[in-house]
């Protein structure tokens, strides 16, 4: 589908969307010279059990999404996708670009009541570096050290321009925990959920809800609150986080009261819920449905028989299953936001929804294919993960592939994903980063995919003179990505999400963003 007609209906869906807004009329519930009364607590039905609360580590977007609202960086991405001090005061670079001098903000308490200071920086940003696979890749042998109480000096693997917006990126984003929490961490993760966010975790009940508190003593940094930075007011004092695997679940939810916000709605559900008076939903371009394959075990360690597995497919057909709706996916080979000026190229689109069955056949028999049988593995928490894999099982086994799909709940499918001992191939949704370097397809703890090309591809961008050549650079990456056949873009994706029309104040960067919002009774 052309970008023009991807962007003009979701300009009219959002059209759509104010006009049902505007139509509502409010709560109904306000009367002259009164103000709405707000809910003291407000419910989000969201699609999977979160696998941890620890963001340093774990790679989901509800990870994330929870974590933002307890936990906080040193920096953070404002509204204009701009690394923003949070935690963090000021910074100074030595000529050399080798040393950071971080400055940090004093009076700021955990939700232990414990003041934040450079012990707690240095415990916690070291173990983001080891434990987190984006950190790892990028910047792995930095290291921070204390200075003063006040203080923390970064020394970097190699001098890049992009240090601080890796500090300040959102996914598997560098969360300060109390020295404390970091000394009793295991390879599991945290064991106590305490950050310096507007809201402290009160209750996780697994499969159930996660329920945050808004934190009393939350000191937030200066400026007005700008996407995930700047002055966050907990609005709503509790916030459950309610799992609801189930879409229909959340659908009718949503549309009775039960929840106020109802996240992962199917595009397919999209007209319907438009004309529900009641309702008012948000319309997010959101990233890219992927397809990640195992380069390092088994029968998959064949590139040929990677390569096979791309020629097979016919992206069509899967994003239809995904997603329902043809005018809310666009078929681009581009691994980040084709509209992005610098980063968004085509590069490789020749491996690129080849549905090329002959083609995959004969390089299977090249390879030497014997019938060996490859694993799908896959989450029914994720409705549009588990369709595409379904319909990628049906165009490997037309292709030759003794293809079977393993399901599982969406913690043990990362418990999977996780080891390519364990999977052949997975499919997941991944939003946009504001830098190829975050992508998780490079990160070798992601996929398990770990070649001298790709760390030379991100040196290459990272040390690029100019934007034109870190573009360039990008661009021979991702070809190198198709021809190697690691992983493929399947298609980009509309992220829908409903709310009561009583709901207001909510935002989105990277992830829904609920400290603002509020909901009248």
């Amino acid at each position: 589908m052309k970008r023009k007609s991807c962007s003009r209906i979701v300009a009219l869906l959002m059209c759509m969307v104010l006009l049902l807004a505007g139509c509502s009329g409010g709560s109904g519930k306000e009367t002259k010279g009164e103000e709405t009364k707000k809910k003291e607590s407000m419910h989000i039905a969201i699609s999977a059990n979160p696998p941890s609360l620890d963001p340093q580590s774990v790679n989901s977007n509800i990870v994330g999404e929870i974590g933002v609202h307890v936990y906080e960086p040193l920096f953070a991405m404002n509204k204009n996708y701009e690394p923003t001090p949070v935690l963090a005061e000021s910074y100074n670079m030595s000529e050399d670009g080798k040393e950071y001098t971080i400055k940090l903000r004093q009076g700021v308490k955990f939700h232990n009541g414990k003041e934040m200071t450079a012990d707690d920086v240095v415990a916690s940003m070291n173990r983001w570096i080891e434990v987190s696979a984006k950190a790892n890749t990028l910047i792995g042998g930095s290291s921070f050290e204390k200075v003063d109480d006040h203080t923390v000096k970064l020394t970097v693997n190699q001098p890049a321009s992009d240090i601080i917006m890796i500090l300040a990126g959102p996914i598997q984003f560098a969360a300060i925990y109390p020295k404390e929490v970091v000394d009793t961490a295991t390879a599991e993760g945290i064991k106590e959920y305490i950050g310096t966010g507007p809201y402290k975790v009160s209750e996780w009940k697994q499969d159930q809800y996660v329920k945050l508190e808004s934190y009393d003593e939350y000191q937030p940094s200066e400026g007005e609150a700008s996407g995930l930075a700047g002055e966050k007011k907990a609005v709503t004092k509790e916030l459950y986080f309610d799992v609801v695997t189930d879409a229909a679940t959340r659908i009718a939810g949503v549309q009775s009261g039960q929840y106020d916000i109802a996240e992962e709605i199917p595009l397919d559900n999209y007209e319907e819920l438009a004309k529900d008076p009641a309702l008012t939903l948000n319309v997010d371009r959101g990233g890219t449905l992927n397809l990640f394959l195992d380069t390092t075990e088994g029968i998959m360690a064949n590139e040929k028989i990677r390569q096979a597995a791309l020629a097979a497919l016919n992206c069509d057909d899967i994003l239809l299953a995904s997603y329902g709706n043809p005018e809310l996916y666009e078929l681009n080979a581009s691994w980040m936001d084709p509209t992005d000026a610098q980063w968004g190229t085509d590069a490789g689109k020749e491996y690129y929804n080849q549905k090329d069955t002959e083609k995959a056949k004969s390089l299977l028999k090249e390879a030497g294919y014997n019938n060996e049988k490859i694993v799908l593995v896959t989450t029914p928490d994720y409705a549009e993960m588990y369709n595409a894999t379904l319909v990628v099982q049906e165009q490997l086994k037309k292709a030759g592939f003794n293809a079977e799909v393993e399901s599982y709940d969406f913690s043990t499918f990362m418990e999977h994903r996780a080891d390519p001992k364990q999977f052949d191939m997975f499919i997941t949704s991944n939003t946009y980063n504001m830098l190829p370097i975050q992508l998780s397809v490079l990160d070798s703890g992601w996929a398990g995919l770990n070649s001298p090309e790709v760390a030379e591809g991100i040196a290459a961008i990272r040390a690029a003179a100019t934007e034109e050549e870190a573009a360039n650079e990008w661009a021979k990456l991702q070809t190198f990505l198709y021809e190697n056949g690691a992983a493929t873009v399947l298609g980009h994706y509309t992220g829908v999400s409903a709310m009561n029309k009583n709901v207001e104040g909510t935002d989105y960067l990277r992830f829904q963003i609920y400290w603002g919002a509020s909901a009248a009774e």
